[in-house]
């Protein structure tokens, strides 16, 4: 008899009109059921009880706020494994300096199985990595940009870059002293890459919620107490921006999990 990967999550709520990929077994048997529409940009961020999310640039927060957790990891590689491609800051970057966005890097237990989603949803081996650099301050030595990557940043930060960028890597220079993230989303559509993950970081998260091109929110809490100090460069999950909350960005809930002391939720911003 097949053992699930690890135990399956808790159901507590799942909206009804969610769509839904058809998956290999051993992935829908711990997740249960998951998809997305033709065209969506979503997020996927653990944060603390306290909402602490990022704690400061060269520390691996997702990684150190999860404390590694299994299912955590598990349903970071779904969500690559569904997108055409992973959208990050120039931060994430060097916060991560080994790191490389697929899912077998983060959940190789099941690699060959959300090798067998992508082949189902027919789409390449791992997803699209792109990164935005407005400055072009970045490792070109890393990994991730070794085996590859869209570049997107300013003319000004295109300059910084020269001749450094891998061969592996394609930079698209925008107008402006900073990326626009509308037209930056818009050259990865005009790329073919339709459903797009982000894994931020805050900053970046704040400007896509700002244009209101975040369609979705996956948000593990881990029980954990972060806390802060001033100064210390520990960030929310949505930095750089204020809304009030009469006239701000609303999302409805459209699942939520557990699993173990972790709550898994999925919400959907709301248009109308």
């Amino acid at each position: 008899m097949t053992q699930p990967l690890l135990e399956a999550f808790q159901v507590l709520y799942e909206a009804e009109d969610l769509p839904s990929h058809l998956m290999p077994f051993d992935l829908e048997r711990v997740y249960g059921g998951i998809g997305f529409g033709p065209e969506t940009l979503y997020s996927n961020f653990v944060t603390s009880i306290d909402g602490v999310a990022t704690l400061g640039e060269g520390n691996n927060a997702g990684s150190l706020i999860s404390g590694k957790y299994p299912a955590d990891r598990f349903l970071m590689a779904l969500l690559r494994a569904c997108a055409d491609g992973v959208l990050i800051g120039a931060g994430t970057l060097r916060s991560t300096p080994g790191h490389v966005w697929t899912a077998g890097h983060v959940y190789p237990q099941a690699a060959d199985s959300f090798a067998a989603l992508r082949r189902s949803l027919g789409k390449p081996k791992d997803p699209q990595l792109a990164v935005i650099t407005g400055s072009g301050d970045i490792d070109v030595a890393h990994p991730a940009l070794q085996r590859g990557a869209i570049v997107i940043t300013t003319t000004a930060g295109k300059a910084a870059l020269k001749d450094r960028i891998p061969k592996t890597c394609e930079v698209v220079s925008l107008p402006g002293k900073r990326v626009d993230v509308t037209q930056a989303t818009q050259e990865l559509r005009s790329r073919g890459l339709a459903v797009i993950l982000t894994e931020g970081g805050p900053g970046l998260m704040g400007q896509l919620v700002e244009a209101r091109l975040l369609d979705e929110a996956f948000i593990t809490m881990s029980p954990v107490v972060a806390g802060r100090e001033p100064g210390t460069g520990r960030l929310g999950m949505v930095e750089g921006v204020e809304f009030q909350p009469a006239q701000g960005p609303w999302f409805r809930l459209l699942s939520m999990r557990r699993h173990g002391d972790y709550l898994f939720s999925r919400y959907a911003l709301k248009r109308d």
